[in-house]
Parts: structure tokens; C-alpha cells; sequence
């Protein structure tokens, strides 16, 4: 997200350090220096703690604002849950909340939306949840991406790319499709935000209201995205970051 990050932060510069790292075997951290074990969200929790501690100690601030978008919000929670006093408030961007509820959701959603498709519908028709192997993610996210109009996930170097990824990645989403928010954490000590896109069907907006609504919080807030689906930051990026502003 890094190359194109000057257009969804270009107001919030104005009045923040705004921090971005590639996570552990991602990006320019992944040329760098790949990780010698296997990635976990409790690696990554720690990673993030450790990222975090850096930053106050180096710019010399008790306190930092944390956002996790999509699968970033896995590692935030953890965060919020652990190490709150860290942290003056939390921006949940299209979190994942109950992934393997959203995942069935999505499922049902793609069958429905391509039924007339018969490569669609035979390739989702192998996709069990939770998922048993990588081409059960592979076929689902395929589907969901091509219905957002990139087509070319049709193609064999997307399947070669997708597969490749998934060898380190699909054991730390298997871990991500156990978490549920609304069983786990009903009360936060911060304030936190949460951001969602009325066209999401990746990480549910249903499902993710449902859980605002009941979690407990010194101080919440809720920001809807009309012409948003799961990337915010991309369809609306001055709204965004406007939100975020009102949220302060």
C-alpha cells in the first residue's frame, strides 16, 4: 500500500506522522529480510508491539493512534485487547469481525451473483468453510475479485501468484477464520472507531455493525462509506480521512 499511499494520507500529514511497515515476509520486509519461521498472528502480535514500542521511543511519544484496514485489524484488536494503555484509539477499517461467518456469507453471495456462470459455479461449488485446502481460498477470492472487475484473475499467473502466497500464508488465515470478536471481546478500554464500506461483502458490514452496536467502549463511532467497497482508503480517500478527523 505504500506506493500509492500520498493519496489517502495526503490531509492527515497535515497534522500527523503517519507510519507504515510491510509486515513480516511482505514487501520490501520480505526482500529484506525474510522471516526464518513460519508467520502467526501471535508472531505478528508481537511484531506489531515491538513496531509500536520503536515508535515512542523514537519520536518521543507516549501514545500512538492505531489503524488496521482488513486483515491489519486482526493484529489491532490483539492490540487493543493487550497493550490498550499503548494507544490514544483504535480505526477499525473493514475489520474482520467473524471471518468464517463473513466467508459463508460470501460464499452464498458469489453463488447467487454467478449462477448463470458455469466455470463460476463449478469452481465454487468445491469451496468448503472453513476452508480445507488452498484452492478452496484461491477459487473464493478469484470469484470475489472478479466480480469487482479484475479480470484478470483468470489467468494462470494469478492462480501461480495466489498458490505461492498461500504456501506461507493460508495456516495464519485458517488461525484468522477462528476469531470472533463478539465472543471474545464485548468491551474495549479506548476509544475506538470503526469504518466500513456499504459494498464490502469481503469482511461483512453486517456483521461488523451487528458487533459495534454491542461492544462497550469510553467512546465509539460509526462511519459508513456509500460508494466504498472493501478499500475504503481507495474509493473514498479524502471522505476517509475527513472521518477520521471527526472522529478526533
Amino acid at each position: 500500500m505504500m506506493n500509492n499511499a500520498a493519496s489517502y494520507t495526503n490531509i492527515l500529514r497535515e497534522r500527523f506522522t503517519i507510519v507504515q511497515w510491510d509486515q513480516r515476509d511482505a514487501g520490501k520486509t520480505f526482500k529484506l529480510n525474510p522471516s526464518p519461521v513460519q508467520p502467526s498472528v501471535a508472531l505478528m502480535e508481537r511484531d506489531t508491539f515491538e513496531v509500536i514500542e520503536f515508535l515512542r521511543k523514537e519520536l518521543k511519544q507516549e501514545k500512538i493512534y492505531l489503524l488496521g484496514s482488513s486483515w491489519g485489524n486482526v493484529l489491532g484488536f490483539q492490540m487493543v485487547r493487550n497493550h490498550a494503555h499503548l494507544l490514544h484509539a483504535y480505526f477499525a477499517v473493514n475489520p474482520v469481525v467473524s471471518q468464517l461467518a463473513s466467508e459463508k456469507e460470501l460464499l452464498a453471495t458469489l453463488k447467487t451473483h454467478f449462477a448463470e456462470d458455469s466455470v463460476a459455479s463449478a469452481e465454487l461449488a468445491k469451496v468448503n468453510i472453513p476452508f480445507k485446502n488452498d484452492e478452496d481460498l484461491l477459487y473464493l477470492r478469484k470469484w470475489l475479485f472478479y466480480k469487482e472487475g479484475k479480470k484478470q484473475v483468470t489467468s494462470n499467473e494469478f492462480r501461480t501468484g495466489f498458490l505461492h502466497w498461500s504456501k506461507n500464508w493460508s495456516p495464519v488465515w485458517n488461525e484468522v477464520m477462528n476469531i470472533d470478536l463478539p465472543k471474545t471481546l464485548g468491551r474495549v478500554e479506548i476509544p475506538i472507531y470503526f469504518f466500513v464500506g456499504k459494498n464490502d461483502i469481503q469482511t461483512s458490514t453486517r456483521i461488523t455493525t451487528e458487533y459495534y452496536e454491542r461492544l462497550r467502549a469510553p467512546k465509539k463511532g460509526l462511519f459508513s462509506f456509500e460508494n466504498s467497497g472493501h478499500q475504503i482508503h481507495h474509493d473514498e480517500p479524502e471522505k476517509f480521512q475527513q472521518a477520521l478527523l471527526r472522529a478526533l
